[in-house]
Order: structure tokens, then C-alpha cells, then sequence
């Protein structure tokens, strides 16, 4: 089975970077949707970080991880 992830990633003010991951997303993805959502998320103070406010925008990525069940006797 695989899954997909999409990573949102920002810069807070303490220089750090910080992940906000949306499970499942719609693909393909719209990059220049993600991009104005990142732009919103910034704009309007949308989340904080033990380091601070967002600042700015670092990349953003789809990350896909394939999971393999072992049948294993109990």
C-alpha cells in the first residue's frame, strides 16, 4: 500500500524550520494553489511554532511512502 503526504515547509523567527503535513492530498497536485495557500497561511498568522511565527516559505513537497505488511504468526 502506498500513501502520500504533501509537506508544507516554512522558516519561523527563530530561524527553524517547521513541516505542516496534509495527508492525502488531491494529485496531481496544483502547484500554484499550494503556493497561495502557503502565501495565506503567512498572511494571516494561521500558525506558531515554539520558535515563533512563520516568516517564510522554505518549499513545499510530496513525500510517498509504500508500506508492506509481514504476516507474522502470534
Amino acid at each position: 500500500m502506498m500513501s502520500k503526504r504533501l509537506e508544507l515547509l516554512f522558516t519561523n523567527e527563530g530561524d527553524r524550520s517547521v513541516t505542516i503535513a496534509v495527508d492525502d492530498p488531491i494529485y496531481p497536485v496544483n502547484d500554484e494553489l499550494v503556493n497561495q495557500v502557503m502565501d495565506t497561511i503567512l498572511a494571516e498568522d494561521a500558525f506558531t511554532s515554539n520558535f515563533g511565527h512563520l516568516v517564510s516559505k522554505r518549499g513545499a513537497r510530496i513525500v510517498e511512502r509504500t508500506v508492506e505488511p509481514i504476516t507474522i504468526s502470534m
